[in-house]
């Protein structure tokens, strides 16, 4: 008896964004390991922590994708991007990354809807509030970086940026729980 629930396009589709997230993960491991080198343990350290949160991405696909029966498919992923030429394009590429893959988790999502796949759909719609998030995480740092500088912060803005980096929290408060008392 078949028990898979997946289209073969709807499966297709969630093995290339567990790639993604894969690859994703492998981005920011790379990059937490140049910012390692470079003597910036705290902007490491949080691109570490970023690294296990895609691998969690990762796995909660292929988990799905088994619960509904269908075939995983691991594939090779693509190496992680090359070095960063400084800290403030380190977080622009890594926004840049993330808004790519938010226009891929928003294709899963549309693709879903035309398939009335609403368990795929339903499951989607954790990864557009997740993507909300870690664009905003994204756009925020820059901004910070920004204010101390951009690419010409000075090497004391940097240490700061680095120490309040190791403490930063891999969190971004939803807007639904915003309010004007607590903002």
């Amino acid at each position: 008896m078949n028990t898979n629930r997946l289209s073969k396009t709807i499966a297709a589709a969630l093995n290339v964004q567990m790639t993604k997230e894969a690859h994703a993960s492998q981005i920011y491991l790379s990059y937490a390991a140049w910012a390692g080198r470079q003597g910036f343990g705290g902007i490491a350290n949080f691109l570490f922590r970023h690294a296990q949160e895609e691998r969690n991405h990762m796995m909660k696909i292929l988990e799905y994708i088994l619960k509904r029966g269908a075939e995983v498919k691991v594939i090779a992923i693509p190496a992680p991007l090359e070095n960063p030429a400084s800290i403030n394009n380190c977080f622009e590429k890594i926004f840049g990354h993330e808004v790519d893959n938010t226009k891929a988790v928003y294709k899963l999502v549309k693709l879903s809807q035309e398939e009335e796949d609403w368990a795929t759909w339903n499951f989607m719609q954790w990864f557009v509030k997740e993507q909300v998030e870690e664009e905003t995480l994204a756009m925020n740092l820059l901004d910070k970086m920004k204010i101390a500088g951009g690419e010409k912060m000075s090497s004391n803005a940097l240490y700061s940026f680095d120490r309040d980096m190791e403490k930063t929290s891999d969190e971004v408060r939803p807007a639904q729980d915003v309010t004007t008392v607590n903002p």
